[in-house]
Parts: structure tokens; sequence; C-alpha cells
């Protein structure tokens, strides 16, 4: 492949990493010497930062002579870039690689850019040849390269300040910070002196320091260390544990999962956010414990590392998931942030934002999320947080390059944040006192629902769903879990999240219950005609809705859904119109800002009573919706069960021959 043909390449493949695993297969099946997945990394680094350095032009650097073996000038190469950056551990090594793959990896990577390329490369590296599944089992993947800078944008680090990422990974945070500061004519032997940076695994650990060293010419302060232990890999205390509290800013997107045991319990009783929480509702706060809780997982850990790292008037930027700002059980969490400090911004990012593929990476919902530490001094607090989601962020849901990008917008938003801005998703304003529940997830403030529901004040009763169920008026119920082993057991419908379509149930799903797991249900779950399933749990899902009718009423319905039923008679509702008003898109957009993310499970939760329905109050508009619902649920109907009575004519067989061909 040519040089033309390779940039081709690049420009029409759909990320780095096609290209990295096209080289990663290439090398496993005709390198000579070895096939280890960690060998020829070190084989495809050496290349691609001797390029780098011929590149940008490093002192030392002789031209490549065509003529000539080019084993000869990259192992010169690789001594003079070892030379310039002495006690990198990978720099160490010589360049081991026959002449035949040399002269495809020169072919495929010399034209690279780094430093300034749209995707990180560096981390794409690394996924490439140890496994996206191996990070991804310790809870950490790498912060793509258009939302680090949106961070560091909303950060704005100054020439000079002591900035550090006690995770740092393959560096793409300090990399993309000291470019940043660049731009505003930061001298990168100053710059080097002032980024620091920490990680557990000591391959990237030596990764970072060879990709910053290579960009800024110095040697950087990067440590193979855990940083919630404060031990290095032979179990002393790094000495960069001693600047803790000392930092100007944090950047930082640290591993994240419930499963991940991140400490010890000593170290994590060292931690405030390590031990259990109570709230006292007498003074309105939270309470610290005694006791250590149970597995904290690492993001609550590292939200108070990283506080403790700056210095007061210090600023964090973190990646979080969306869990850690919405679920009840980080209330303490969030509180104790407010505590120490000022959250200044919450911005909302897509589940897409760390697929690297349609396998791997993951579909958990994160939030890029802006503090500042409290001073001595400090008297006037901020009294609003800049919010904003995304929904666009230029890759898919495949982990596909995509042009809609919506980042760069939220940046610009931000830097309006004092003087006239649109109000709308990607840039809006709440007060401290309006939040709710120590919730900072954006959509959950949404400006266009409320919005929405202001405009139709004139014409529509807006009637909350928890003043509904307080006055008798409505009933909310969830369903029951059977487990899979009934699953095929019976014909009863097991209504499932999926089962659940267009105001339709479907009657013929695949996994049947037996009659007596209905009849040992039925009670509890109490269906009659009239009643309102709506999904609760799910993804796309969630917001789904469907009326029980006459042929619906023999189910169980699984607790991912919930039953909503009109208890008694109401002035304006009734199941048809109730049907209809939940579909709406008011109703519809509500349910979406208040749905949150647990780890990959969005969820609608108790938040349902938080609902506010617009009920018309033209009694012939009521009456047309009523009217219009019950000739579309009952055309359906209809429709199903003389389907369900054609094929029976066709070919009416037995009940156990039914159930073997599963009818």
């Amino acid at each position: 492949m040519n040089a033309i043909n390779k940039t081709q390449k690049l420009q029409t493949a759909q990320s780095t990493r096609e290209l990295l695993q096209e080289i990663r297969n290439h090398l496993a099946g005709q390198a000579v010497g070895s096939t280890r997945d960690q060998e020829l990394m070190e084989m495809v680094v050496q290349v691609l930062f001797c390029s780098q350095a011929k590149r940008h032009g490093l002192a030392g650097m002789t031209e490549i002579n065509p003529r000539s073996d080019l084993r000869d000038w990259y192992r010169e190469t690789w001594q003079t870039v070892s030379g310039l950056i002495p006690g990198i551990e990978i720099l160490s090594k010589p360049l081991v690689v026959d002449s035949e793959t040399l002269n495809y990896l020169h072919r495929m990577l010399h034209d690279i850019e780094l430093v300034d390329a749209k995707d990180d490369f560096v981390g794409d590296v690394f996924e490439t040849f140890y496994g996206n599944e191996s990070r991804g089992q310790e809870g950490q993947f790498f912060t793509p390269r258009n939302a680090t800078e949106l961070l560091i944008e909303m950060i704005d680090p100054k020439p000079g300040e002591n900035i550090i990422d006690p995770a740092c990974g393959a560096g793409g945070f300090l990399a993309t910070a000291a470019r940043y500061m660049e731009r505003y004519g930061a001298d990168p032997s100053i710059t080097a002196d002032h980024l620091y940076g920490v990680d557990k695994d000591f391959k990237l650990a030596s990764l970072s320091s060879l990709r910053l060293g290579l960009q800024l010419l110095r040697k950087t302060q990067i440590v193979c260390a855990d940083s919630l232990s404060w031990k290095d890999m032979n179990g002393n205390r790094p000495e960069i544990a001693d600047l803790e509290g000392k930092f100007d800013v944090v950047l930082t997107n640290p591993p994240f999962g419930s499963r991940i045991i991140a400490a010890t319990s000593a170290v994590q009783s060292s931690f405030e956010l390590g031990h259990k929480w109570t709230w006292d509702g007498h003074q309105r706060k939270f309470e610290i414990g005694k006791l250590a809780a149970a597995n904290v997982p690492p993001q609550v850990l590292f939200m108070e590392r990283s506080v403790r790292l700056l210095r007061p008037g210090g600023r964090m930027g973190v990646v979080v998931p969306e869990s850690l700002i919405s679920s009840s059980s980080y209330r303490h969490v969030i509180a104790w942030l407010f505590a120490h400090g000022d959250v200044e911004a919450v911005v909302g990012m897509p589940e897409s934002l760390f697929k690297t593929s349609g396998k791997g990476g993951t579909h958990t919902k994160t939030a890029l999320l802006v503090f500042k530490k409290a001073t001595e001094e400090t008297v006037q607090r901020h009294n609003t947080i800049f919010m904003a989601e995304v929904k666009y962020c230029g890759k898919d849901s495949r982990g596909r390059h995509t042009r809609l990008d919506e980042l760069p917008t939220v940046g610009e938003n931000w830097k309006k944040k004092s003087g006239p801005r649109r109000n709308n998703r990607l840039g809006f304003e709440v007060r401290i006192n309006d939040l709710r529940d120590f919730v900072l997830a954006p959509r959950y403030y949404d400006p266009i629902p409320l919005k929405m529901l202001s405009d139709l004040r004139k014409t529509h009763d807006l009637v909350r769903v928890s003043d509904l169920v307080s006055e008798g008026f409505l009933e909310i119920t969830t369903g029951h879990e059977v487990g899979a082993a009934e699953y095929g057991s019976g014909k009863v419908p097991f209504v499932r999240t999926s089962d659940i379509s267009s105001w339709e149930i479907k009657i013929d799903p695949k996994h049947g219950v037996s009659d007596e797991t209905y009849a040992r249900l039925a009670k509890k779950q109490d269906v009659q005609e009239g009643d309102i399933l709506m999904v609760r749990d799910g993804t796309y899902l969630v917001g789904q809705v469907a009326l029980i009718t006459s042929h619906d009423k023999r189910i169980v319905y699984q607790s991912h859904i919930l039953k909503i039923r009109i208890k008694k008679k109401h002035a304006q509702l009734n199941p048809y119109l109730l049907l209809a008003i939940l579909s709406s898109v008011p109703v519809q957009r509500q349910i979406q800002s208040k749905k949150f993310t647990q780890d990959i499970i969005d969820s609608l939760g108790s938040r349902v009573i938080e609902l506010v329905l617009p009920i018309p109050r033209d009694e012939r508009v009521r009456a047309k919706v009523t009217s219009t619902v019950r000739k579309s649920i009952n055309d359906r109907v209809e429709a199903r069960e003389l389907a369900r009575e054609s094929k029976l004519l066709v070919a009416p067989v037995k009940s156990s021959m039914e159930e073997e061909l599963d009818l």
C-alpha cells in the first residue's frame, strides 16, 4: 500500500481502530520473532514515535534514505529519542523487528499525526493490542478526544498551574491539556514540570510518559502507583502523594463499576466516602458513620481523592457515570461534594460516547463534571449550575464516526455563561435551590418540558400524577419476575417490556408461563380491563404504554412494567384519554428527562409520580380524543383476533401440538 492509498484508507475508515486492527492482524500472522500482543504493541509504538519525532523535527533527526535499510534509520532514531527523554522504561528496549515487518509498519504509520489527531491514537493502540475487554473489566475506558477537549476548555488550565490525572491511562487528558496551554504560549519545558500522572498499570504509565515526553521533549512526572492507596509497585509511598492538596487542576476519567473492588477495607476506611452515611431528617443533612460501607465503587473513592488533591480554589474536571449523580444510593456523595466547594457545570453525554465498535467499549451513560474547591475565605458561593445534555457526540452506537457532534456547541455556550444564551438542552442554568434530592443529571432539569407545559396553561389543566395518587384517583403498582425457568412452561402470556408497543400488548409472547404461576400471581397483579401498562425500565422503551382489553386480562406482567389504574371516577379522566395523555409529546418528553441510567439500564423508577398531565379543559376535545382512542384500540383488537382465528381455521391443532410447535 503506497502513501496515497494509505491516506485514502485513513480518510474512509470509520475510525483509527479499524486501521490498527488490520495492523494487529497482519503482525500476528506475519511478524517474525513474536506474535505476543505486548511485543507487537511495542513494535508499533517504537515505529509510531520514531515517525512522530521526525514529523516534528526533533534535534538530531536524519532524513530517511529510501535506498538504505529502514532498520538502520529507525534504530538510530530510536536511540536519539531515548537520549532526549531519559528514564522511560519502554525507551530502554532496542527496536527488534524484521525488515519486511518494518517496511509494512513504516507504510502504515509514518504519516500518522498524534498531537492534533481527531482520535486518541495512543489510547487506541493500547486498547487494540491489550484488548478493550481487559480494560473494561477494570471499569476504565479511554476518553474520546472531543470529550477531553471540552472538559479542558471548561477548566481552562493556565501555564504554570500544577495539573494531575490520578488515573491517567495512556495520558490523553494530560496530552490534551499540554496542547491547550501551548496555544496560549506556554513554554513546553515549564509545562512538563507541572504535569503529573498516576496509573497502576505499568505499561500505561510508560506509554503515557513516552507520549508526553515526545510532545514536550521533556521527561514528565508520570508514576506507576495506586492513587487510592498511595502505594507504588514496591509497596512504597510515591513522592507525588506528598503534593496532595497542592494541585491547581485535576483532570481524570477514573475507573467505575459497582462490582469492582477498588481498595482494601483499610484503604477504604481512610476515605470519608468509604463509610456509611445516614440522612438526618431533622437537620436536613447527611451524617458520616463509624462503620465502613460495603464495597464502595471506585468512582466514589476517586471523587474524594480528586478533591483532596486540589488546593483551595483549585478546579476539577472529571468523567462520572450518570448513576453517581442521579441514584439515591449516592446522594451523600453529592452532598459531600457541595460541602467542599461548588459544582460549576454538569454535561450529560450520550451512551455512544465510549463505544468503540459494535461489541467494544461500553454503553454506560456518563457526564462531565466541573468542580471548584472552596477556600477558607469563600463567602459568596455559586447559586447556579451550568448544565447541558448532549445527544450526538460524533460517533454512533457502534463507535463509527458521524458528522453530528454537539460538544463544540456546549463549549460555546459555556463561554457565554455570564452573558445572554439560548436556554436549550445544550446550555441552561439550574439554581442550586431548585435541585431535587441531590440529583445532578442534566436531563432531569431539561427546560423544554417545562416550556411545553407552560405553553398549555391557557387550554389545559396541569395535574401532577402524585396529586391524583394521593387523592385516590390513580393507583400505580408493579409486576413480578417469574424467573427464566418458568419461560415456556405454559401458554399464559408473560408480558415483558418488549411486548408493549403502540398501545398494544402482544398476546402470543414467546415466554408463556404455566397456569400454576398465573394462579399464584393473579390476585397480586389484579389485572382488569381498562388498566394501563407502562414500561418503567429498559433502554428505548421506557414510557411505552398499552391498554388492557377484555382479551388481555389473563396475563402476568414483569416487574419492569407499571400498572396504572383509574381507581375512582374522575371528572375529566378515563382510561382512553389517560392513554393518549401519557403518550403525548409533553408527557413523553418529561419521561425522557426523568429516566436515569443505572449502569446501562434506564429507569423511570418512582419518578413517575412527578409527571404533570396536561388535561384538555374543553369537554369536546376530551370526548373526541376518547372516541378516537377507543376506536383505534377496538380496531386493533378486532384485527388481532381475526388473525388468530384465521390461523386456527387454516389448520386446527390440539393444544399439545400447539405447545410442541410453539404456536
